[in-house]
């Protein structure tokens, strides 16, 4: 009974683990910015994925993710990229430089 016990707690356990554990997975997030939105938007990950963020616009502008300080600048059409690690849990705002213009967020999960 007790090893009946322990196995079903250890498997709850990685379970819950897998689902809401840390992260450390490798993603691809393509962002579109049209006009002054961003889709998608929120983009999401877990602290420790490690992101390759593409951003497309319809027109020259820098994009800047706060937090992270990333800047992606881009050309009407083209597709710029910046991998990095999520270190940081946190909220991040993404705006457009130039006008201060909050486009998105990044949430970093603990």
């Amino acid at each position: 009974m007790a090893v009946l016990v322990i196995f079903f707690g250890a498997g709850a356990g990685l379970i819950i683990y897998i689902t809401t554990g840390g992260g450390g997975a490798s993603r691809t997030i393509s962002l579109t910015v049209t006009g002054n939105s961003m889709s998608p938007d929120p983009i999401t990950a877990k602290k420790g994925d490690h992101l390759t963020v593409n951003v497309t616009t319809d027109k020259a502008e820098e994009i800047h993710l706060h937090g992270y300080d990333i800047k992606f600048a881009g050309e009407p059409g083209k597709t710029v990229s910046h991998t990095f690690t999520a270190d940081t849990a946190c909220t991040c705002v993404i705006e457009i430089e130039d006008t201060s213009t909050e486009i998105g967020s990044l949430v970093v999960s603990p």
